[in-house]
């Protein structure tokens, strides 16, 4: 499960990404709060996080090509130095007591530019670090490690902001910078497994996006990424409003809705970091059981169904993130991974802003249990639309039979399936 932390640079990589994420999660926080404090407005809460998401949908691509062009390890020193200064300067201005909306919204605006560079560039690097024989457990871990900076993280925001302020939680994310940009100036440059670069030159953004139309196995596996980014993963519209509406529980209750998904996921990430491969059926069949449990949830008559139903939607919806990261790193050339990437977060992180409307406006009209059964429909159809859609571009066909008195349905080369039906 953690075989991927013998190795010295991604440990140090993975310690880092631990107390910056842990900031990270408490910057969310604090600046979601000051916001509506200084304002009263929800909608400039919303405001804030379009922002912060802005950049990614309008320069992720070009933040991939810069990725595949420059050195890894040097860009993330940058992309992690600027993102500790914002939340230094956010701090001197609360704590300060000059702090106005304005600067929130540039520093969220900045945040995201960074993130347009740091996201490929953090993704594409954890190759560099372990190799591809490592990179399932590696990819993993990070989504562990990522999971668990979100159940810590909040929970230490909110103790600072009310016990010393705002101020205070933007200066731990400031100084939480350090430990990454440490590591990365400890790595051995020796140990790392070299990738080519790509060169500079025109064209390759729109080189980035023929490669991937021109591979089925990386543009259906970003399609059903997309399909549950953007209809399936729209939890902040949904938990709040079966917290408040559906069972009149109040913030407890939403809060705990979260910390179980937390669970769930983090759980889901550490079993993908055991199994040694990504496999194309693991990613369809967690997408179809992740969008039959939100579903079922959808009709739960009670609190602590739908509370405990959190957990497994956690763990299969981090399985598919995870199984597909994995699966598009490895089936990308290393000196297209950084547009791959790119382009892969830029369709998961970029659906929410397009579906949450959507969402809002199915829960606002026909109630929120319509529109969680509706995500979980959507997601489901999609997964099992793109596993048919996979199996005849690889000549499979289903194939369903007994196994030891057991019924074993699966997908079979044709070949294969045409012997099975003979034998029998």
């Amino acid at each position: 499960m953690f075989s991927s932390l013998r190795v010295r640079n991604y440990r140090l990589f993975f310690v880092g990404q631990v107390v910056s994420n842990t900031g990270t999660w408490m910057q969310r926080i604090a600046q979601d709060w000051l916001v509506l404090s200084l304002t009263g407005s929800s909608t400039a809460v919303g405001v804030t996080t379009a922002l912060q998401f802005l950049p990614m949908l309008l320069f992720g691509l070009f933040g991939g090509v810069l990725v595949d062009r420059l050195p890894k390890r040097g860009t993330l020193l940058v992309t992690q130095s600027a993102m500790a200064v914002t939340g230094l300067v956010l701090a001197f201005l609360t704590l300060s007591g000059h702090v106005q909306v304005w600067h929130v919204y540039l520093a969220a605006f900045a945040v995201g530019l960074a993130t347009v560079v740091d996201n490929p560039a953090r993704q594409s690097f954890v190759t560099e670090l372990v190799g591809r024989d490592q990179l399932q457990n590696a990819v993993s871990l990070n989504s562990a490690n990522f999971q668990s900076a979100r159940l810590v993280g909040p929970a230490v925001a909110g103790l600072l902001i009310t016990g010393v302020g705002t101020g205070w939680a933007f200066l731990a994310n400031g100084l939480s910078f350090v430990a990454p940009i440490a590591g990365l100036l400890l790595m051995r440059a020796r140990e790392l497994h070299v990738v080519e670069r790509a060169p500079r030159g025109k064209g390759q953004l729109r080189e980035g996006l023929h490669y991937v139309a021109g591979r089925p196995e990386l543009i259906w596996t970003i399609a059903l990424v997309g399909f549950i980014g953007t209809f399936g993963f729209n939890f902040p519209v949904y938990l709040s409003a079966f917290a408040d509406d559906v069972f009149h529980a109040g913030a407890g209750s939403y809060s705990l809705f979260n910390t179980l998904m937390a669970v769930g996921s983090l759980a889901g990430a550490l079993l993908a970091a055991r199994r040694g491969t990504a496999r194309m059926r693991v990613l369809v069949a967690a997408a179809v059981v992740f969008g039959a449990v939100e579903i079922v949830a959808a009709l739960s008559p009670s609190l602590w169904m739908f509370a405990l139903l959190m957990a497994p939607i956690g763990m299969f919806g981090m399985t598919v993130n995870v199984t597909a990261n994995t699966s598009v790193q490895m089936a990308t050339d290393p000196a297209m991974r950084g547009r791959v990437m790119a382009l892969y977060m830029m369709v998961f992180m970029g659906g929410s802003p397009v579906g949450a409307p959507i969402a809002g406006w199915i829960t606002d009209t026909y109630g929120v249990r319509a529109g969680l059964a509706a995500g979980g429909a959507v997601s489901a159809v999609a997964a099992v639309t793109i596993g048919l859609v996979m199996a005849r571009v690889g000549g499979l066909r289903l194939a369903v039979g007994w196994n030891h008195g057991h019924p074993r349905v699966g997908f079979v080369p044709k070949e294969r399936q045409e012997e099975l039906a003979a034998a029998v």
